[in-house]
This record gives structure tokens, C-alpha cells and sequence, in this order.
């Protein structure tokens, strides 16, 4: 638990776009921001919802998904503490496009739709807010173009990677170790369970991965961007 403000703007500025916001936009926003705790398992928000606030992860984590019509679940983003998210239908007043749930005891920063709309006449924050839409343009293009374009094995390579360096957080140094189950990776991919394992398997081989439980070490950073770089 975060105990003070100056305490929470240092956690949440090791995020590289809260860190990059000047100083003054940061302290603003923490200044509007109500806490919230949420349970494992609770939803924030659910699609189709209503306009709600900005919100600021804390601690925890929250997956981004959706439901097909046949009911699988496709998990479209992990969000890790330090990153934002709800701006869009702030912006454009449209219903929440996507399911957002806490997959373990989270704390959340919550800031209002009105104290948002504030925020945005401030023309340092509004840039920042730009520059987050344009993260998430290019990610869901590169999603897209990896369905597309490539082979199963490098689209798991280039998500295991995302995966590495806080997915939605895109930091420039990426960790040893992935905390995701082979499931949860299956949704994130949009495929079967076996093809997950049967791809896996090979990187294993490749002396590239090793598998935990919960969990997938990247025994070699370079070979599993090898791997990533192919069509």
C-alpha cells in the first residue's frame, strides 16, 4: 500500500508516460484522483457501460478483454501498476468498448469525468493524452498486422516480448521472467491451447524459453527477438 502522496508519485512515475508528464500535471492529477480498492475477480467496467472515469493502476494488475459470440474470452491487454487507462470514451463520449477486470487485489486511482474534462484545458496534459492514443493506435495496429501477417510462432514471440516489458507499460528493459499462465497466453493469441503448447515446446527446444508454473523465463532475450523478427 502506497502511504503518502509523495510516496504514490514516485511509484506511479516509474511508468514512462505518468514519469514523462511534467511534474505540475502529475500532482494535478493525483490532486483530483479518488483511491478505490477492488477485489480479485471484480469487473471495473464492462462493455458497453457508460463514460466512467480515468483510471490509474496503483497496484495489482487488470486484464483488458472481450467476449466472442460463442463465449471465449480474448484477452486484448494486461495492465500492470503505473499504467492508465478508460481515456477513450472520455473523449468521445461512446460506451466503454471493451471488459476490464482486476485478475488480483488491485488499488486504483480513480479521476471523474468532469474533473477529467478539466484537466484536458490544461494543453500539457492534453498533449500527453494524445501521445497515449497514439500508443495504443500503433499497438492495436501491430496486433493486427501480426494476425494477419505472421506465423503463430513469431506472434508469440512478439507478444511473450510485449509481455516482458509490461505490455500496456512498453518499458525499454524487459524481465527475465513472464508471470502469465498458458491459458491466459492462448487468449491473448486468439488460439487453441495445444497450438500454444506445441510452439512453446519448440522454443524450449530452441534453448529460448523455459516453462514454470504461471510463469515463462526467457532464457535468451536475443534468440526470442530472433524469433519475434521472423514473418
Amino acid at each position: 500500500m502506497v502511504d503518502s502522496k509523495k510516496a504514490l508519485l514516485e511509484t506511479l512515475s516509474r511508468n514512462p508516460w505518468f514519469g514523462g508528464l511534467p511534474l505540475a500535471e502529475r500532482r494535478a492529477m493525483l490532486a483530483v484522483a479518488d483511491r478505490v480498492s477492488v477485489r480479485s475477480g471484480e469487473m471495473l467496467y464492462r462493455k458497453g457501460d457508460p463514460a466512467g472515469g480515468f483510471l490509474g493502476l496503483v497496484a495489482g494488475a487488470l486484464k483488458v478483454s472481450t467476449l466472442g459470440e460463442d463465449g471465449r474470452e480474448g484477452i486484448l491487454s494486461v495492465v500492470e501498476a503505473g499504467n492508465w487507462l478508460g481515456e477513450t470514451s472520455l473523449l468521445d463520449g461512446q460506451p466503454r468498448p471493451h471488459d476490464v477486470t482486476a485478475v488480483r487485489a488491485s488499488e486504483v486511482l480513480v479521476i471523474s469525468p468532469h474533473a477529467f474534462a478539466r484537466l484536458m484545458q490544461r494543453g500539457a496534459f492534453a498533449r500527453a493524452v494524445n501521445l497515449l492514443l497514439c500508443a495504443r493506435v500503433r499497438g492495436l495496429y501491430g496486433l493486427l498486422e501480426d494476425s494477419m501477417l505472421r506465423s503463430t510462432r513469431t506472434r508469440i514471440a512478439r507478444r511473450l516480448l510485449a509481455l516482458a516489458r509490461g505490455d500496456a507499460t512498453m518499458a525499454s528493459d524487459a524481465r527475465v521472467r513472464v508471470t502469465v499462465s498458458q491459458e491466459a497466453l492462448a487468449m491473448m493469441l486468439g488460439i487453441t491451447r495445444q497450438t500454444l503448447s506445441k510452439e512453446l515446446k519448440a522454443l524450449v527446444e530452441a534453448g529460448v524459453l523455459a516453462l514454470g508454473y504461471g510463469q515463462i523465463e526467457i532464457v535468451s532475450l536475443a534468440g526470442l527477438e530472433q524469433h519475434s523478427a521472423l514473418a
